[in-house]
């Protein structure tokens, strides 16, 4: 091949934490409750959204409200221009979070489909800038509401 030296070189596993050989895991479906309760005890996950047509995703901090994940965003950011320019019913968004060992491999994950809006009313605004503090050193002055439609989640645990 021609361009061989433009190839990126193949991804190595040296990081890879195998399972011990016999040490199967199982995976248990968790219902919406368990799964919603879950992604409220973490504070941390990935927004995915599209951008130009393209899947983008972004790790974000959240909180849970009333079963509503909230994140904060600021001006500039294309989540903030894609939901201010969606009508009803928003942005189709998912939302994931875990909580995995990486010498275990025991724990969850928690995925969440849904449509995101901005947050505009004053108030609620208010308390989420209260509630939720961005771990970037930027001005994040709106927030994100996704309300969920598809929640779906994993236990991994001992077979």
């Amino acid at each position: 091949m021609r361009d061989e030296h433009l190839r990126k070189p193949a991804m190595t596993l040296d990081n890879a934490q195998p399972v011990a050989s016999g040490r199967r895991r199982r995976s248990i479906e968790l219902d919406s409750a368990e799964s919603l309760r879950l992604l409220g005890s973490v504070s941390f996950g990935r927004i995915v959204f599209t951008q130009h047509a393209l899947p983008t995703i972004r790790p974000v901090n959240h909180v849970l409200d009333d079963g509503d994940i909230v994140i904060r965003t600021h001006e500039g950011a294309a989540l903030t221009s894609r939901t201010r320019q969606a009508g009803a019913p928003g942005v189709v968004v998912a939302y994931e979070a875990d909580v995995i060992d990486p010498d275990t491999h025991l724990g969850w994950s928690v995925v969440v489909t849904g449509y995101a809006h901005l947050v505009t009313d004053a108030r609620d605004l208010a308390r989420y800038q209260e509630l939720l503090h961005p771990w970037v050193e930027r001005a994040m002055d709106y927030a994100v509401r996704i309300r969920p439609d598809l929640v779906t989640g994993v236990r991994l645990a001992e077979a």
